[in-house]
């Protein structure tokens, strides 16, 4: 089991998402987080929004991990979205991101978080297990495939 597992509710996995920015994705994910942790959408997606402007959480290969700390939150969050068509994320390698996970954490988290960053990096350096993502035929088998992936 991953350190992701445990975290990904299934209702927070979108499919062929339609957002033409990444002002509008954080928006949809806030609405999401909100949904499944009771927190303000707003203050999440100022909290991705902020941590964006520092510089881009894109890694390249059309992934990005946008991540924030939340004060009202009490246990890690998360959402995964594929994009129905990509969008520009100011990567590395200059490719537009199609696939994004939102990762939030408490504001007196700990390295945990850190620790779930370095794994989702290792999840998505594989090229193989991001052709499974893309061709994935819905929801379940995104949240399936994300939950079984082993470091």
């Amino acid at each position: 089991m991953n350190l992701i597992t445990p975290l990904l509710k299934p209702d927070n996995v979108l499919v062929d998402l339609d957002v033409g920015s990444k002002k509008r994705l954080f928006e949809q994910a806030a609405q999401v987080i909100q949904t499944s942790h009771g927190v303000d959408a707003q203050e999440v997606f100022e909290s991705l929004f902020s941590r964006e402007k520092l510089g881009s959480t894109a890694l390249g290969y059309g992934i990005a991990i946008p991540h924030g700390r939340i004060k009202q939150l009490r246990e890690t969050a998360c959402a995964f979205a594929r994009l129905k068509t990509p969008i520009d994320f100011d990567a590395p390698d200059n490719q537009p991101v199609d696939l994004v996970f939102i990762l939030l954490a408490p504001a007196a988290a700990t390295d945990v978080h850190l620790q779930i960053l370095g794994e989702l990096a290792a999840m998505f350096s594989d090229a193989d297990f991001r052709a499974r993502l893309r061709a994935a035929a819905d929801a379940a088998e995104l949240h399936r495939l994300l939950s079984e992936w082993t470091p």
